[in-house]
């Protein structure tokens, strides 16, 4: 998967690489779907809602310039995937799951897996998690209208935010925050679930 996916499609973060070769997502998708665990395409998982596909979790995780200093905010746990995925790379990773049967299975995968790195909570993505902001950088997995304003305001200066936007066509936008204001470092369309 790493090599033919990753690699060749231009993922160059040796840090992402080595992530994603240490995180099994097989252990993240329902047994139905291990078989097709590391095909790079999204899959199906509990309550209607998916698992990214594996280069679009490393694009992601490449464009958020995380550190070994960084604590993240993730909107949209899902099963747990990519928040394993960013745990590999920061200090500290706050995700956000709006279904409480995935915030519990998400915690659930991610202690049998032996990350301590992590914290979930059930809760409004919109709503961000102010407690522990700013974050170094934000990776939203859900599609939201428009750029939510209570995230933008938990970025830290200098951070990184890579958030899909849009109805129907979306954009997966990529803003750095400076003391100035915001600046959009890059775009491309892609199709996430939509974020309620």
């Amino acid at each position: 998967m790493v090599r033919e996916q990753i690699i060749q499609r231009g993922i160059q973060d040796q840090r992402v690489i080595q992530a994603m070769e240490r995180v099994p997502r097989h252990r993240f998708v329902p047994p139905e779907q291990q078989a097709r665990a590391y095909t790079d395409r999204p899959l199906s998982i509990d309550c209607n809602q998916t698992i990214s596909q594996p280069y679009i979790v490393a694009f992601m995780t490449e464009a958020a310039h995380i550190t070994s200093d960084s604590v993240v905010l993730e909107i949209g746990t899902g099963s747990g995937y990519q928040a394993a995925v960013l745990a590999e790379l920061a200090k500290q990773v706050y995700s956000l799951e709006r279904i409480p049967s995935l915030a519990e299975q998400a915690k659930q995968n991610l202690q049998a897996l032996g990350y301590r790195n992590v914290e979930i909570r059930q809760g409004d993505g919109y709503q961000g998690w102010p407690e522990h902001a700013p974050y170094d950088a934000i990776v939203v997995t859900a599609a939201p209208p428009t750029l939510p304003p209570l995230l933008l305001d938990q970025l830290a200066i200098g951070g990184t935010l890579v958030v899909p936007v849009g109805e129907g066509s979306q954009s997966l936008l990529i803003l750095g925050r400076t003391a100035q204001g915001f600046v959009q470092k890059g775009s491309f369309p892609v199709q996430f679930v939509p974020m309620l």
